[in-house]
């Protein structure tokens, strides 16, 4: 009489999962690396020690009130072409190409700026625009 039992016990360990998991792992860690770059680095940009402004041939103000301003001189901004057209042909017998510098308060609107730059630019000057 036989009272012992076979136990046919293998170790296999089963692997089919363990290959699904770690390519998701594998593409999860691919996107999660290009997210953030490398390559960037903060730093504190130095100042420069020379004001490197354009000339300053015609000056444009607008302040608060947006009220414009040639030199000293309140004009009305309908009359801004044909102004800004006089003011480039007086200073073309000087300068090749006269600059426009436009002095905006910071509460001054935008779109009175952009107005006096795309005049100066069809008057065919080199526009610089500061915002104060």
């Amino acid at each position: 009489m036989k009272l012992k039992r076979r136990f046919n016990a293998h170790n296999e360990l089963h692997a089919n999962s363990l290959n699904d998991i770690l390519f998701i792992l594998l593409f999860f860690f691919l996107i999660v690396a290009t997210l953030g770059n490398p390559n960037i680095v903060k730093v504190n940009n130095p100042a420069g020690k020379k004001d490197t402004k354009a000339k300053q041939n015609i000056v444009i103000s607008i302040d608060k009130n947006q009220k414009l301003f040639l030199g000293q001189k309140q004009i009305d901004i309908n009359l801004i072409d044909t102004i800004l057209r006089a003011e480039v042909l007086r200073q073309r017998a000087f300068i090749d190409t006269p600059s426009v510098v436009v002095n905006a308060d910071t509460s001054a609107y935008y779109g009175e700026v952009f107005k006096v730059m795309q005049s100066a630019k069809r008057a065919g000057a080199k526009v610089v625009a500061i915002v104060k």
